[in-house]
């Protein structure tokens, strides 16, 4: 996959785009898509309700809810909302100790309740719990389903808790029904392998397919297996929600189950639509709102909970949606499927359904979510959240979960690492502190600290970025102590809090924008105060002695008997320009020239271009040669303003002449920028930059080198106002998003 993107404007709305425009693009996207989505929707509505245990149609109902309901309030576009695995655990258990009619009062509370989060604003407050809890979160429900759900594929029926579940499965196999367990794995057998059909096969949903033909092959069997059962019609399972019996308070606990479990799954389902396209983003607060209008229009009616689910909507995306309106017809599709053909549903074999919940469980235990918890140092969080939703419940697994995740992240925070040793071929000893350094850490820094043999030179290296006031007294007390026996304590300072600042202010967490004021603080003062800036510059030397240069100095020994650059870097003069940060460089990576406006004169006019050129590419032999500009550049300026700026840089601005005369005959590289939203400045600049890469090819060094060598020549544009670098071709500006890019350094780690 390319890493780098052409700029281009964003599109605008063509004009007259209106209803019609809408209209079109509905029959000719949405619709389709919305028949995909139903299709895959209505086989899963089927088999959450009958996991759950509630009516068969309540499955039908929310399914239909989510789509018309929240397809046309919800903020997110292309989300698709129905029943969801994510809450079958829970609602089982709801249903079996509340009954049908108080589980209908549960969903209207707790769609009540996610309409006041909505309206609190604090929708993406849901988005902070761990993605580690909510992954293992979904792989203990998916084992718990496939658990319950294989008794019935078994032939039997499943237990009230998976420690019973588990305990049953011997006895369960002894008595299995042999029509069901045939049934049922052809049904896991196309889930599976629908995957490795082709193409065009596969436009047929697997779920729809495994149903359908495990359906016809139950009907020609000999053996009548269980089978799906609906009182009536769907309009004749409508009916009102009761109140509970008592346990008021058991109730409260199960609504607020009902509502984070929803809302955290919608939101987190929402994020990831987001990021399967490149429309409108999610509005959370507004999507939050809709799945509550949804679940008491649901509960109202006798219908299950609804969230966004990432099944559907990734469906949905897939399938070419454009707007709500593909999710709102497929909620339409199954309203109209669930009233004229009831009959269907109830010819489809329960151990069908069994099969589909079994692959929807062991799917929601992803191995990529496993292999990142392992590489993150997270397993563990990963691994008792699991078995705590299927061993204890839904809600105390998440909460040790996200127990388990504090307790990680505090230790994290907290740790601090100490090491201490005599530094390779000299007396000096160095200690290095690196983390958060607490009282918390006092053991392990006082242990450390005593290693210190007494008299010896030791180097302080403090790599910390949170120095409470316990920790600075810990270190500055015993550098005293060191040096009183005849030791020396030098302290570099390269992390973001300070010494100096542990007594005078509460501690606080250094930032990289306070480290950044504080290393040119000698300059911006010095500039202010001391004409010439000559105390800036001693000031300067003597930070940079404190700070990095024990850090370079590896690097600069290695250098010091000669130099050998990667690439030859010709930039303007300007200030603001510097060159090793805005290429992630080091000493000796880049042969740099500095003169203003990044020109190259004709040959012959001017030696100093000619002779570093001659210079890099035959004495250092440099593998690129890279031209940059700027934003904002004076010289580009000057040559736009066509007035005189001063007899001698008149003359040396002659030598742009060239590029001034691209830029006015149209080239293509202005047309670009201005394309992109660049001034006429900008425009000149890039296009000077251009030139002057094809001047550079002309030149006999660097067209031998080419030849010989194959050095590679490429332009740079550097955007001050957006600290930006931009590629700039013979005929286009690309953005550099990937690490590498033909023709530009990328230095070793280890220099820059």
């Amino acid at each position: 996959m390319s890493t780098d993107t052409v700029i281009t404007p964003r599109p605008s709305a063509p004009p007259g785009s209106g209803w019609q425009d809408r209209m079109r693009s509905v029959l000719r996207h949405d619709l389709s898509a919305s028949v995909v989505v139903f299709l895959v929707a209505l086989p899963l509505s089927l088999g959450i309700a009958v996991a759950t245990g509630a009516p068969v149609a309540a499955g039908l109902i929310a399914a239909a809810v989510g789509g018309i309901v929240v397809g046309t309030l919800g903020g997110s576009i292309l989300q698709v909302s129905g029943p969801a695995a994510g809450l079958t655990v829970v609602m089982a258990e709801i249903i079996t100790q509340y009954g049908w009619k108080t589980t209908c009062f549960i969903t209207v509370c707790a769609g009540v309740l996610q309409i006041v989060f909505g309206l609190s604003r604090i929708a993406r407050a849901a988005l902070a719990i761990a993605p580690v809890v909510v992954h293992a979160m979904l792989a203990g429900i998916g084992i718990t389903i496939a658990l319950q759900q294989v008794h019935v594929l078994l032939g039997g029926d499943s237990e009230s808790s998976a420690w019973a579940n588990i305990a049953g499965l011997p006895d369960q196999l002894l008595n299995l029904s042999g029509i069901d367990v045939i049934i049922g794995g052809l049904v896991i057998a196309i889930m599976l392998g629908w995957r490795y059909m082709p193409a065009k096969i596969r436009v047929v949903p697997g779920p729809l397919v495994a149903i359908l033909v495990a359906t016809a092959l139950s009907l020609v069997v000999p053996a009548d297996p269980a089978r799906i059962t609906m009182s009536g019609s769907l309009f004749d399972a409508i009916g009102l929600p009761s109140l509970p019996q008592g346990d008021w308070a058991g109730v409260a606990m199960a609504v607020l189950t009902v509502a984070l479990i929803a809302s955290v799954e919608s939101l987190l389902s929402a994020v990831a639509v987001d990021k399967m396209h490149s429309g409108k983003r999610t509005d959370f607060d507004r999507e939050l709102m809709a799945q509550g209008t949804a679940n008491v229009t649901s509960g109202l009616i006798g219908g299950l909970p609804v969230t966004g689910v990432i099944v559907r909507s990734a469906t949905n995306v897939a399938a070419g949606a454009r707007s709500r309106a593909s999710a709102q017809l497929h909620g339409v599709w199954i309203l109209l499927f669930s009233v004229a053909l009831v009959g269907v549903v109830e010819q489809i074999p329960k151990s069908a359904l069994a099969g589909l919940l079994i692959v929807i469980g062991i799917q929601l235990v992803k191995l990529a979510h496993i292999r990142i918890a392992r590489r993150t140092g997270e397993l563990v969080i990963y691994v008792l959240t699991a078995a705590s939703v299927v061993f204890l419940n839904l809600l105390e697994g998440v909460l040790i979960g996200l127990a388990v995740a504090f307790a990680l992240l505090l230790w994290r925070v907290v740790r601090v690492s100490v090491s201490v040793g005599p530094v390779s071929g000299t007396d000096r000893w160095l200690l290095a502190i690196d983390g958060s350094c607490t009282f918390l850490a006092l053991p392990t820094l006082s242990r450390r600290l005593a290693e210190v043999p007494a008299g010896v030179d030791v180097t302080v290296e403090l790599t910390v970025d949170f120095l409470d006031h316990s920790a600075y007294e810990t270190i500055h007390s015993w550098a005293q102590q060191h040096e009183t026996t005849g030791g020396s304590v030098e302290f570099i300072e390269i992390g973001t809090a300070r010494m100096e600042h542990a007594e005078v202010a509460p501690p606080r967490r250094g930032r990289p924008r306070r480290l950044l004021d504080e290393a040119l603080g000698p300059w911006r003062s010095g500039s202010a105060e001391t004409p010439g800036n000559a105390n800036a510059v001693t000031a300067g030397v003597a930070a940079y002695h404190r700070s990095h240069a024990h850090v370079v100095r590896p690097h600069l020994d290695e250098l010091r008997t000669g130099q050998d650059p990667d690439s030859f870097f010709l930039t303007c003069a300007d200030s603001r320009i510097v060159p090793n940060v805005i290429t992630n460089s080091g000493p000796g990576d880049m042969f740099t020239i500095r003169n203003i406006g990044n020109l190259v004169p004709a040959r012959g006019t001017d030696v100093s271009v000619d002779a570093a050129l001659s210079f890099a590419l035959e004495q250092l032999s440099v593998r690129n040669v890279v031209v940059c500009g700027h934003s904002s550049c004076g010289a580009m300026n000057a040559l736009l303003a066509d007035c005189s700026a001063g007899p001698d840089i008149d003359d040396w601005l002659a030598h742009a002449g060239p590029a001034l005369q691209r830029y006015r005959g149209g080239h293509p590289v202005a047309a670009a920028a201005e394309a992109a939203g660049y001034g006429a400045a900008d425009q000149l600049s890039m296009v000077n930059v251009a030139v002057q890469i094809e001047t550079l090819s002309n030149h006999p060094v660097v067209s031998r080198a080419v030849a010989e060598r194959g050095v590679v020549l490429s332009g740079l544009f550097f955007d001050i106002a957006t600290a930006r670098v931009l590629e700039v071709t013979a005929t286009e500006i690309v953005e550099i998003t990937g690490a590498e890019r033909p023709g530009i350094s990328v230095p070793d780690p280890a220099h820059a």
